[in-house]
């Protein structure tokens, strides 16, 4: 019980930050990743800051025997770069250039009700269902 109000805390915080920093509107993120038109460089500034908290607590947190809540941390092991991962790395460019949602900050999205944020809502989920299905 304590390990899900925590996660929500947590994703509310996420979401709170997402809609604070403007990473929910399409056209702040578009515009960020047109460099060769009218570029908003402000989600840079973003990332550098989340950079700034991540680096120092990644290492504190590193340095415990064990995460709080689970019993061990769980790392990813795989470390090659392979097709599938550059695929998947340029499709979910690809997508995230050409609606200017990511997963994260369209679920905060989702709160705006606006018509766009659903459709792609489930176009991801679909997304999500044919790769499970495929593999």
């Amino acid at each position: 019980m304590l390990r899900m109000f925590i996660n929500l805390f947590a994703g509310a915080l996420f979401g709170l930050g997402l809609a604070v920093s403007g990473m929910v509107d399409p056209q702040k993120v578009i515009g960020f990743l047109d460099v060769a038109g009218d570029w908003d460089p402000t989600l840079a500034f973003v990332m550098g800051g989340a950079l700034l908290v991540t680096i120092p607590t990644f290492r504190l947190i590193f340095k415990r025997p064990r995460p709080v809540l689970a019993d061990e941390f769980e790392l990813p092991t795989k470390k090659d770069v392979d097709a599938r991962l550059l695929g998947g790395s340029a499709l979910f460019g690809v997508g995230w250039g050409l609606s200017g949602f990511c997963p994260g900050p369209v679920v905060t999205a989702l709160a705006t009700g606006l018509t766009p944020v659903f459709a792609f809502v489930v176009a991801m989920i679909a997304g999500m269902a044919i790769y499970k299905w495929i593999s």
